[in-house]
C-alpha cells in the first residue's frame, strides 16, 4: 500500500533502502538495452548493406520515443504515481522487445525500427520515475552522489551488451544472420516481465509533489512559486542535457567503426570488446563520481568534466592510431556523472513542479535523435575519425550550462550571505536604538512626562 504525501527524508532506513533498491534495479534494464542499441547499429549495417546514416534510424527511433513519450509519461505519472508510471514503462519495453522476434525472422529492417520506438517509449518512462524518484528519495544535498550510484548499474548493464555480441552477433555464421538476435531479445522480454510482476507484489511509497514542495517551503524556498516556464535552471537543463545526450550517443554508436578504421588490425568482434571496455570505464568512472559528489559540489564537478570532454572529444577527432584510441577512452570517463549531476541540478527545488520538471529534462535523451544521423553524414563523406566533431559542439553546450550553474550559484549565495548581514545589522541597529532610548529616558524622567502630557493633550 502507497504512503500518500510522503517525502524521502519521512521514511525508516529500511523503508528507503528497500525502495532505493527496486528502483536502482530498473537503471540495469535500460542499461543493457542502450548497450545492444549501438552494437546492433554496426550489425545490421553488415546483414542488410546499409550505409551508416541509414543504420542510425534505430537511435532516430530509440531516442525520438523520449521527446514524444516522455511529456506523456511525466503527465500520467502526475495522475497515478510513480508505481503505475513503472508498470507503464515496463510493459511497454517487454512488448517492443517481444516483437523484435518477427522483425528478426522477416528480416525486415523497418519492423527494427518499430520495434525499437516502441521499446524507446517504454525506457522514457521509466527514466521519468527512476531518475525522479532516486532524486527525491532524500536530502537534495546528496541527490546526485545518489542518482549516479544508481545509474552506475545502468553502466554495468550497458558493457554486458557488448560483450553478447562479441560473442553472438559477429563470430562465425552469426556475423551474417539475425538468430541471436531473437533469443536475446526474447530474454530482455522476459527480464521486462519478471520487474513487471515484481513491482506490482512490492509496496512502494509513493512521494509526492505536495510533500516535496511543504519540504522545500520549511526552509525558505519557494522558487515552485513561480510559474514552471520560469523555471530557467530546469529549462537550460534541457538544452543541456539534449546536447549531452545527443553527443553521448554520437559517440558510442560510431566506436566500432572508428576502432576498426583505424589502420590498427582491429576486427569487428574485437572492437565490439574493446566497446565494451570503454563501458566499464564509464562505469568506473560513475562510481568514482559517487564518491567525489560527497565533497565537491554538483555544478562544479560538471563543469570541470564537461571541459575534459570537450578536450578529449577534440582529440578522438584529431589524433590518429592509438592516441585517438586512448583519448576515447578517456571521454568515456569523464562522460560518466554528466547526466546524472545535469538531471538533479536541472529538477533541484522544483517542488509542485518536480514530475514535470523531470519529464522536460528527459525529453532532453532526444538529443540522441538527430546527433547520430548528423555524425553519420559526416562519416560517410569524410571519415568516421572527424565525424566526432559533431559530439564535441555538444559537450560545449553543456560545458556552458555547468559553469553558467557555478556563477549562479556563487552571486545568489553571496547574495544571501549579504541579505542575512543586512537584517542582522538592522536588528543590531534597532536593538541599539532602543536601548539609547531607554537611557534617555531614565535620565531625563521629567521631559517624559511633560512629552506624555503634550502628546495626550
Amino acid at each position: 500500500m502507497a504512503i500518500q504525501g510522503t517525502t524521502g527524508s519521512q521514511l525508516s532506513r529500511g523503508e528507503w533502502l528497500f525502495a532505493f533498491s527496486l528502483v536502482t534495479s530498473l537503471f540495469f534494464t535500460w542499461g543493457f538495452a542502450y548497450g545492444l542499441l549501438d552494437v546492433l547499429n554496426a550489425h545490421f549495417q553488415d546483414i542488410f548493406h546499409i550505409s551508416k546514416t541509414r543504420s542510425t534510424l534505430l537511435q532516430f527511433a530509440y531516442f525520438g520515443a523520449y521527446i514524444f513519450f516522455a511529456p506523456v509519461a511525466g503527465a500520467f505519472m502526475r495522475r497515478y504515481g510513480y508505481k503505475k508510471g513503472i508498470h507503464l514503462g515496463l510493459s511497454l519495453y517487454s512488448l517492443g522487445a517481444i516483437f523484435f522476434w518477427p522483425s528478426a525472422k522477416f528480416q525486415q529492417y523497418g519492423g527494427f525500427v518499430g520495434c525499437t520506438f516502441v521499446i524507446g517509449c517504454g525506457l522514457a518512462t521509466l527514466e521519468v520515475a527512476a531518475n525522479s524518484y532516486i532524486s527525491v528519495l532524500g536530502s537534495p544535498k546528496y541527490a546526485a552522489a545518489r542518482l549516479n550510484f544508481s545509474q552506475g548499474f545502468q553502466g554495468v548493464a550497458s558493457f554486458t551488451g557488448p560483450l553478447i555480441a562479441a560473442r553472438w552477433f559477429f563470430l562465425g555464421e552469426n556475423a551474417t544472420k539475425l538468430d541471436t538476435v531473437q533469443w536475446v531479445y526474447l530474454a530482455v522480454a522476459g527480464l521486462g516481465i519478471v520487474l513487471n510482476v515484481l513491482f506490482y507484489f512490492c509496496p512502494l511509497p509513493e512521494i509526492t509533489e505536495e510533500a516535496l514542495a511543504a519540504e522545500i517551503h520549511e526552509v525558505g524556498i519557494e522558487s515552485d512559486k513561480e510559474p514552471f516556464w520560469k523555471q530557467y535552471r530546469c529549462i537550460f537543463g534541457f538544452v543541456a542535457q539534449m546536447c549531452y545526450v545527443g553527443a553521448q550517443v554520437g559517440v558510442a554508436s560510431f566506436v566500432v567503426n572508428f576502432l576498426t578504421e583505424q589502420g590498427l588490425g582491429i576486427s569487428s568482434s574485437k572492437a565490439s570488446t574493446m566497446f565494451s571496455l570503454c563501458q566499464v570505464t564509464f562505469t568506473v568512472g560513475r562510481f568514482v563520481g559517487v564518491l567525489i559528489l560527497r565533497y565537491v559540489d554538483p555544478a562544479l564537478l560538471l563543469t570541470f568534466y564537461a571541459s575534459m570532454c570537450v578536450l578529449f572529444s577534440l582529440l578522438v577527432a584529431l589524433l590518429p592510431g592509438w592516441g585517438g584510441v586512448g583519448s576515447l577512452y578517456a571521454l568515456f570517463f569523464f562522460e560518466s556523472i554528466c547526466y546524472p549531476c545535469i538531471f538533479t541540478l536541472g529538477t533541484k527545488n522544483l517542488g509542485v513542479h518536480t514530475k514535470h520538471g523531470s519529464a522536460l529534462i528527459v525529453m532532453g535523451v532526444g538529443g540522441g535523435a538527430w546527433y547520430p544521423p548528423s555524425q553519420g553524414a559526416l562519416a560517410d563523406s569524410l571519415s568516421t575519425r572527424r565525424s566526432y566533431l559533431v559530439p564535441f559542439t555538444g559537450y560545449v553546450v553543456m560545458t556552458i550550462y555547468a559553469a553558467g550553474l557555478v556563477i549562479d550559484q556563487t552571486v545568489k549565495e553571496k547574495f544571501r550571505f549579504r541579505t542575512i548581514d543586512e537584517v542582522e545589522q538592522r536588528r543590531v541597529e534597532k536593538v541599539e536604538r532602543r536601548s539609547s532610548t531607554s537611557e534617555e529616558e531614565s535620565e531625563n524622567p521629567k521631559e517624559k512626562s511633560s512629552t506624555d502630557y503634550i502628546e495626550v493633550a
